[in-house]
């Protein structure tokens, strides 16, 4: 997958079918408008991904904002779906303030080539967000382009969005999140050390410190799976600031996997959160934390028993 990142100026050499968005989780809308600009690919066009880099609603309020996808998430899941093309394009004052006629004709038009746009109802661009898919119909016979609008998929009467997503991750909620997403919700990064206490307990750790911006569930204990290249392996993971050990306040997300004690460190891993067990507790001793993570360990060896891949 080509990524063009940082600048306003690029030129496609093919024509594009196009999706614009945030794309803030790629939960099921994302994934039936990117199903469209895939399947555009089997009439010769190169199918391409435009979004905002910072996102709009960090770059008007002026503050970072906790992400359901952090950038490079988003990179390999498009990658990985079999994308052609990402634009990270600028979001600074002079991009949010151009008219929206300008960005169908300069951007989409002259830059990518655009044949095809994939577009939900709630697509909004260019200057205050005027833009909307109504526009992008009215020059489409103009401009030589395609528009195909998509409606918002529901789940029990309420639309499927990024809000929708976050609220339930926010909860701890990972069963409903993962039917929102169409997949379970992930936390991914490079492996790094940690104070190998997991090790002296005789229960090793995959440690994560992910960015602030990356929007982590409540304080626990999950049921996860971790992938690691091409391997699938399932355990637990606790995330929090590890209270019964540390007192820096320091996130992380450390995995236990089952039957498995290889040296990792500096891989990029995905972990994979199916389930909440139980919240972030400060246990009386080293000696309590270690026999309620042998419980929580027995509890997913039975959950991972009982579950479909």
């Amino acid at each position: 997958m080509q990524i063009i990142s940082g600048t306003t100026e690029f030129e496609c050499k093919h024509h594009t079918a196009v999706a614009i968005g945030k794309f803030d989780g790629i939960h099921q809308g994302h994934r039936m408008l990117l199903s469209q600009i895939l399947k555009a690919k089997e009439d010769g066009l190169q199918s391409a991904v435009f979004t905002f880099d910072p996102p709009p609603g960090v770059f008007f309020s002026g503050k970072p904002q906790a992400e359901l996808t952090t950038k490079e998430e988003k990179r390999r899941v498009f990658d990985r779906m079999g994308i052609d093309l990402l634009i990270e394009f600028p979001m600074n004052a002079e991009t949010a303030a151009m008219p929206p006629e300008t960005f169908v004709r300069e951007v989409l038009h002259d830059r990518l080539q655009t044949r095809f746009i994939a577009a939900g109802t709630d697509l909004s661009y260019g200057d205050r967000g005027k833009g909307d898919w109504h526009l992008l119909q009215a020059m489409s016979e103009r401009m030589g382009y395609q528009v195909q609008v998509i409606d918002k998929i529901m789940y029990n009467g309420r639309e499927i969005s990024s809000t929708f997503v976050r609220e339930e991750v926010q909860k701890g909620n990972m069963e409903l999140a993962e039917r929102l997403l169409g997949a379970p919700y992930c936390v991914a990064g490079n492996v790094m050390h940690g104070k190998r206490l997991g090790r002296t307990l005789g229960m090793p750790t995959v440690n994560l410190f992910p960015p602030r911006d990356k929007l982590l569930p409540p304080n626990g204990v999950y049921l996860s799976r971790l992938s690691a290249g091409n391997r699938q392996l399932n355990g637990i993971t606790n995330i929090g600031c590890r209270p019964t050990v540390s007192n820096s306040g320091q996130m992380s997300v450390e995995t236990n996997l089952y039957d498995f004690n290889e040296e990792i460190y500096g891989e990029y891993v995905e972990v994979s959160l199916y389930s909440f067990c139980r919240p972030e507790m400060k246990f009386s001793s080293v000696e309590e934390l270690k026999q309620n993570m042998a419980r929580d360990i027995e509890a997913g060896r039975e959950y991972w028993k009982n579950r479909r891949l």
